[in-house]
């Protein structure tokens, strides 16, 4: 496997031209500066190529172990991968110094996460999860919880993971049958959970002194569906009153799952009261369990596709070293490397495009969530968080579908060579491909958008973002050497709004509104995609052509330039025709029987 880069160039750019640092003029980031940022981008850049890329194959290979005892192993070098990462107090850089962080702008945060996600998928996927508790327990835990756990969560010696699936469950959470009991003659305010989780991302290991369990139950008298799901803390080992750790609780590691790929993430299921009870601490308010656990999903859910950006750069990366090594055929008389032949390049320039314009639609939502958070005004807050809303299903979504698309090309660039597991291009596109599933599969993404999203502000906040898109078409219809790419952006945008209102329109009939819905919500969501993601690469196009004509020279720009025409001229397109699809109707869906004949 060729080594990985992180991208600090491109980060840079998307920072520094098309969001201006803006995140770093909000109330609370006063000590924050450009050259602070660069700084910690080039050291986050070394972390990934130097400490966690180079254990991303030996992981995949090795994988990890469930050992006798319940605990697991995880492959060579992870856990100390992982410790170098919570020592050099990288777990907290997006944490509020209040609780302990470094306090940086959650755009800052995010583009660190995607170095790492880009070095190693697989062991990413921890402090992800972590960071989701720690979004949770500090808006609803109490203070004596936030007490106890925050501080070892936030520095990262203790992890934290999220239980929500079960067996019988999957997506529709309100199946869940753990039990919490409430404890009214013991000691101390706690319950004990009995039940069983599968499916939890990094639920055991060896890589730090506790893991912390978020989890969903019921209480005994609890009613059925989602109204009587309470969200628990659950610790792996009981915390002590000094705060040291006291014994195991009745929580073990019943198997971990042999997956497609992430083969260096131990994925668990989970028991929970095989003897008598694991004890767990009630989070907010008794009966809103979902509704706190979605704090964490959120966080999760931007994560996750800032997590397939990094396996498609990383994509990106590999299939260009391949292309510019391997020699063969003749191009232009004269033999040449793979990447003179033009359907070569057509393939690596869609992988190139595509990335760069997915990095920069997930930077601007995460520049958004700063706003939502810090803003001094509160109509400021309000509108950055109605447009966080709409956004982070399109860049789970989205970002996710293209990363596994993204990784299939990279294998189809290297031949054959791409399905030999050595080469390394096969492991990209089998890790990436879970992205789609967790935290809630794509088409659920979709329903949220397409559904709740729109139908709560009649479309209002993607309106909004339709007219910036319309204002930046302008702005590329203005230059003589961008008028096309203006043009491809505006007919993009009137496909949106104009799908948006056959979405809404179909949504209210009260027969079929709700078919409706889940018939259109996938083509709606990859419409939504495509433009603004080239509305992001015509701002792009716009910064870049404004370089040149100011006398600077580097190629990078001239890359960019070539990145966003194919963005806009030959990709956008593509997503079109997804309007056409939502036209066309949804009859023969409804049509449709499913047989196995």
């Amino acid at each position: 496997m060729f080594p990985f880069v992180a991208p600090v160039r491109d980060l840079r750019f998307v920072l520094e031209e098309l969001l201006e640092y803006r995140s770093l003029a909000l109330p609370g980031f006063e000590e924050a500066s450009p050259d602070l940022v660069e700084a910690v981008l080039e050291e986050a850049a070394r972390l990934a190529g130097e400490v966690w890329a180079p254990l991303n194959a030996s992981g995949d290979r090795q994988g990890c172990v469930r050992r006798e005892d319940g605990g697991v192993t995880l492959p060579d070098g992870f856990a100390e991968a992982y410790q170098a990462y919570a020592e050099g107090g990288w777990n907290g850089i997006g944490v509020s110094q209040a609780l302990g962080g470094q306090g940086l702008p959650e755009v800052v945060a995010s583009s660190v996460q995607e170095m790492l996600h880009g070095a190693n998928m697989a062991l990413g996927l921890c402090p992800m999860l972590t960071a989701g508790a720690i979004e949770a327990l500090a808006h609803h835990g109490s203070d004596a919880l936030k007490a106890t756990y925050l501080p070892k969560l936030v520095e990262g010696s203790w992890t934290g993971t999220m239980n929500l699936t079960e067996p019988q469950a999957g997506s529709d959470l309100s199946k869940v049958r753990t039990r919490a009991v409430p404890c009214p003659d013991e000691e101390g305010d706690h319950y004990r959970l009995f039940g069983q989780k599968i499916f939890i991302t990094w639920g055991e290991h060896d890589a730090s002194e506790n893991i912390i369990h978020l989890v969903l139950a019921r209480k005994p008298d609890a009613p059925e569906g989602n109204k009587g799901i309470s969200l628990f803390l659950v610790p792996k080992y009981l915390v002590k009153s000094d705060g040291s750790l006291g014994e195991r609780n009745d929580v073990t590691c019943a198997s971990i799952e042999h997956k497609l790929g992430i083969h260096g993430s131990p994925t668990c299921t989970l028991s929970f009261g095989e003897n008598d009870g694991a004890i767990g601490y009630l989070v907010g308010e008794e009966g809103r369990g979902l509704n706190h656990m979605f704090t964490m999903m959120n966080e999760a859910r931007h994560k996750v596709g800032i997590q397939g950006i990094g396996v498609a750069e990383r994509a990106c990366q590999h299939a260009f070293a391949y292309a510019l090594d391997r020699v063969q055929g003749r191009a232009r008389g004269a033999e040449a490397t793979i990447s003179e032949h033009l359907d070569v390049r057509r393939m690596l320039l869609s992988m190139r495009a595509r990335t760069d314009a997915l990095r920069a639609l997930a930077l601007y939502c995460a520049a958004q969530l700063d706003v939502a958070r810090h803003a001094a005004d509160a109509a400021e807050r309000d509108a950055a968080q109605a447009r966080v809303d709409v956004l982070i299903p399109v860049v789970k979504a989205f970002s996710t579908d293209q990363a596994v698309e993204i990784a299939s090309l990279g294998v189809q660039v290297h031949g054959g060579m791409g399905f030999i597991e050595e080469t390394g291009a096969a492991q990209l596109l089998r890790d990436a491909r879970i992205a789609p599933i967790y935290e809630g599969t794509n088409g659920i993404q979709a329903l949220d958008l397409a559904g709740r999203k729109l139908s709560r502000d009649s479309g209002a906040a993607l309106a909004e973002l339709i007219d910036e898109v319309e204002a930046t078409a302008g702005e590329l219809r203005a230059s003589a050497e961008l008028a096309a790419l203006g043009e491809s952006l505006a007919a993009g945008a009137a496909d949106l709004r104009a799908a948006m209102a056959l979405v809404l329109e179909a949504s209210r009939d009260p027969q079929h509104g709700a078919d409706a819905v889940q018939a259109y919500a996938t083509p709606f969501l990859s419409l939504a995609g495509h433009v603004l993601c080239a509305w992001q690469m015509g701002r792009a196009a716009l910064k870049a052509r404004a370089a040149q004509e100011g006398g600077n020279s580097d190629p990078f720009y001239r890359a960019k330039l070539a990145a966003a025409d194919f963005a806009l001229r030959q990709w956008l397109p593509v997503g079109r025709a997804n309007r056409s699809v939502i036209e066309a109707g949804m009859q023969s869906l409804v049509d449709y029987q499913v047989t196995l004949s």
